[in-house]
């Protein structure tokens, strides 16, 4: 069978996967049953995809991390070293809930940094950027920076990562891409 992707000889990749062209699973790596992983993607050392999990084009898994069933990454999506996603809000070990997985969505373009806990059922908004070693336990907004135990927003981010720093007008400017952005109503839009 000729494949578009590549796979580290110590990778496993189980049955019923669809793996997108130019997407590389690095060593040690399992991707469990029935995962879509799009197109260039890039699965670093010793990642568990658990079964049924979907990624987009160009998501970037870095080393040691679990991404559990219930999770969908959109496109462009950064998951740092060592960050950990839960699928369960009340787990035991004794009593079974394989049926009770809650999903969580990473809209496209967020960052979520290394040792960074995500706490099932809280969506991550697009180009949100969630800083090294934050716990999720509450939905984050487009484009917001969120730090700390239990997650706290600080500020905002450009589709390019910078901090943005608003005029008395609501209009921010990336300092990279110069593109402008607009804080309405407690929200960050792209402003043209």
């Amino acid at each position: 069978m000729n494949k578009d992707y590549f796979a580290h000889n110590t990778a496993v990749i189980d049955n019923g996967c669809e793996i997108g062209k130019n997407t590389k699973i690095w060593h040690f790596s399992h991707i469990m049953s029935n995962c879509k992983i799009g197109e260039s993607c890039n699965i670093g050392q010793n990642v568990v995809v658990s079964p049924d999990v979907i990624l987009g084009n160009n998501v970037k898994i870095q080393n040691n991390v679990s991404v559990y069933t219930g999770v969908i990454c959109e496109d462009d999506v950064f998951l740092g070293p060592s960050m950990v996603f839960t699928n369960v809000i009340n787990p035991r070990s004794g009593v079974n809930r394989k049926g009770q997985y809650t999903k969580t969505i990473v809209r496209k373009g967020a960052t979520i940094g290394a040792n960074a806990t995500i706490v099932c059922g809280h969506p991550i908004g697009k180009y949100a950027f969630i800083g090294a070693g934050t716990v999720v336990t509450k939905e984050i907004k487009p484009y917001a920076l969120v730090v700390g135990n239990p997650s706290k927003q600080i500020g905002w981010m450009s589709e390019y990562g910078h901090r943005l720093n608003f005029d008395n007008n609501n209009i921010a400017v990336c300092p990279e891409s110069n593109e402008k952005y607009k804080l309405e109503n407690g929200c960050v839009v792209r402003y043209d």
